[in-house]
């Protein structure tokens, strides 16, 4: 009977597959992680929506590959997700191509590919490293070439420092020079160049101020960071003008505070935390972050959460690197 038995636990093996459970987690930004990863498309891709009509959205998926590594986790969706990126027509529609280039999206996606450990250099059909440096003005600023205008701002000239920083042709000096000239007289950075009076923004200054600092500069970065400081909300949180605290601001501060002002980092965190969808919401729902304190809203939750999870670990774009476990966590309940 033992024989039987053994014999019929065998065959038990052999005809089926043991799919392991995902781990249940406690930790906020795990358990965010795991949702984004749950939001995206095939498990691949981000998709935004105009009038019914579906169009690829890799910057969203971009910052989700952000977050997964910044939390260390979902790597098989992050795998999933730069694989679907380097498609030449996913590629292509978001770089440009003929007399179309957009120096944002090749900074954001070299990036990407650097954190995934993945050639810049040919990425999709595209050498996304040469095609970024040959967008850089006599000035030093990062600029779009398109018929449709230039909409290059401080986020592509910090992340065009950031990525160009970790290939070993480094950051041009110029580059560097013409961001930390772009600060306002209060110590802070404004989102669009040039513009009179210079007004500084929370997200530009959250962005300026980690590539500063990437890329040597730790005067200008720490007047930055002083002026995001004094916008801190009472509650922990930084928002857009005179709005409530969002996720998305809030997220890129507290990443860009963590290390150099810690107890307005761990602030930032904590109301991010207050943010996150309990045991309470729906099964759904649960690890996501909401954009600020109306609650949940699936509209604007996963740009949200991919946000946060960066300010809730507090690691610096300049040092993501992908990897870690390759599952996407739920919450413990």
């Amino acid at each position: 009977m033992r024989r039987l038995v053994l014999a019929a636990v065998a065959m038990l093996s052999i005809g089926t597959t043991v799919t392991p459970a995902v781990a249940a987690t406690h930790d906020k930004a795990d358990a965010a992680s795991g949702w984004l990863a749950r939001q995206l498309v095939d498990g691949e891709r981000f998709e935004a929506d105009f009038g019914g009509q579906k169009f690829p959205d890799q910057g969203l998926t971009i910052d989700a590959i952000f977050a997964f590594a910044a939390a260390r986790s979902s790597d098989t969706n992050a795998e999933k997700a730069i694989t679907w990126l380097a498609r030449p027509e996913i590629t292509t529609g978001y770089v440009g191509s003929g007399t179309e280039a957009y120096a944002g999206a090749h900074a954001k996606l070299l990036l990407a590919a650097k954190v995934r450990h993945k050639n810049g250099n040919s990425f999709g059909g595209v050498d996304l490293e040469a095609g970024l440096r040959g967008l850089l003005a006599p000035s030093g600023r990062f600029s779009d070439r398109s018929d449709f205008g230039d909409f290059s701002n401080a986020f592509t000239q910090s992340l065009a420092l950031i990525a160009l920083d970790r290939t070993p042709g480094g950051t041009p000096a110029p580059a560097r020079t013409f961001l930390a000239g772009t600060q306002c007289p209060d110590g802070g950075f404004p989102l669009n160049f040039g513009q009179t009076p210079c007004v500084s923004d929370v997200d530009s200054t959250a962005m300026v101020v980690q590539a500063l600092r990437a890329t040597g500069d730790s005067v200008n970065a720490t007047e930055g960071t002083t002026w995001l400081v004094s916008k801190q909300n009472a509650d922990g949180g930084f928002s857009v003008g005179t709005n409530a605290s969002n996720a998305n601001s809030t997220g890129l501060a507290a990443e860009a505070l963590a290390g150099h002002r810690p107890a307005a980092a761990t602030q930032a965190r904590q109301f991010l935390r207050s943010l996150a969808v309990g045991c309470s919401g729906a099964v759904p729902d649960r690890g996501a972050i909401a954009y600020d304190a109306t609650g949940f809203d699936q509209t604007t939750a996963p740009r949200a959460t991919a946000q946060a999870v960066l300010g809730l670990t507090g690691v610096k774009l300049a040092n993501l690197d992908g990897g870690g476990n390759p599952a996407a966590p739920t919450l413990a309940c």
